[in-house]
């Protein structure tokens, strides 16, 4: 089991303080790109074009996590 595989089961376990720079190793690991232009928000974007935005402030909050595994997951 790689870290980033290790990092999304404890997500699914618990969504509760976790930081972007967790969200950015899962996506690297699973080719999903991001984007952050200066703004307060990391856009990520799957190769079938699907985008998910995450507030950068931390700790970022349960749902956002929930969305973010749903969308690692959902290909």
């Amino acid at each position: 089991m790689s870290r980033a595989d290790k990092i999304l089961h404890k997500m699914r376990e618990n969504p509760r303080d976790w930081r972007i720079d967790a969200l950015k190793t899962v996506a690297l690991a699973y080719g999903i790109a991001w984007r952050q232009k200066g703004t307060n928000h990391v856009v990520f974007i799957r190769t079938d074009g699907r985008t998910l935005p995450v507030p950068a402030r931390r700790p970022i909050k349960p749902i956002y996590i929930k969305k973010f595994v749903t969308f690692v997951l959902d290909e």
